[in-house]
């Protein structure tokens, strides 16, 4: 198909690496000292490695390629995780989590970071003065929950929008591609759990930063189920 695709001018390549630990998809890797675009099907075009490169040596091309392969993507970041998944969903099994020492009353208490409502992305309108020059977070639901110090860490100085992939009816991209597209979206941060399930906000934020035509900065960081971050 015809598709937008990254191209990397191996003679400006210094070998730095930068671009290969920007792709989020594992696209680019290290061969020979050079950087080297060894999964087609992994490059979503977007570019996150663009900014990265301090020699200039990535750039954009319209040419024949394989279709991006967001399943095939998708696998590949949990085989690198070590993440074994069991029969059926994760997000679904039980299981007990132990804090140690924690007990109620031990923990002060924390200052909300939230800084507009409403936060579901089915409910939050498509233009509002709070998108202007806005850092988004788009976030699966349970993240909050299962990570503490969410609030400091991701909602703070970003405008925040929520959903679950799994329960809620319909797809997010149309809504998000509306967002993105009619207001001054300054960077992307796309907050997930570990569960498979949780891959649709991830894939639907994707999707709709891609139709949205704009290059903006992004990253997607996952979160276990036990509070830990894998980025």
């Amino acid at each position: 198909m015809l598709r937008k695709i990254i191209k990397i001018d191996e003679e400006k390549c210094n070998g730095c690496g930068a671009c290969a630990e920007a792709c989020h998809e594992g696209a680019i890797e290290m061969i020979n000292g050079k950087a080297k675009l060894t999964r087609e099907d992994y490059c979503d075009g977007l570019g996150d490695c663009l900014p990265a490169c301090p020699t200039d040596a990535i750039s954009f091309e319209l040419r024949e390629a394989p279709a991006y392969n967001e399943e095939a993507v998708r696998m590949s970041k949990i085989k690198k995780q070590g993440i074994k998944l069991p029969c059926g969903c994760p997000g679904t099994q039980s299981k007990a989590i132990s804090r140690g020492g924690d007990s109620y009353g031990a923990v002060a208490p924390v200052t909300s970071r939230l800084s507009q409502w409403p936060v579901q992305i089915k409910l939050v309108p498509i233009n509002a003065s709070y998108f202007d020059g806005a850092n988004l977070l788009i976030a699966a639901d349970c993240t909050a929950y299962a990570y503490g110090n969410f609030h400091n860490e991701f909602i703070r100085n970003r405008i925040t929008l929520i959903g679950c992939p799994k329960l809620d009816e319909g797809d997010y991209t149309e809504k998000l591609t509306s967002i993105i597209s009619n207001n001054d979206i300054k960077s992307l941060t796309i907050v997930r759990m570990e569960v498979p399930c949780c891959g649709g906000i991830e894939s639907a934020a994707k999707r709709a930063l891609r139709e949205s035509g704009k290059f903006i900065p992004w990253r997607v960081v996952t979160v276990t189920t036990d509070g830990r971050i894998i980025e």
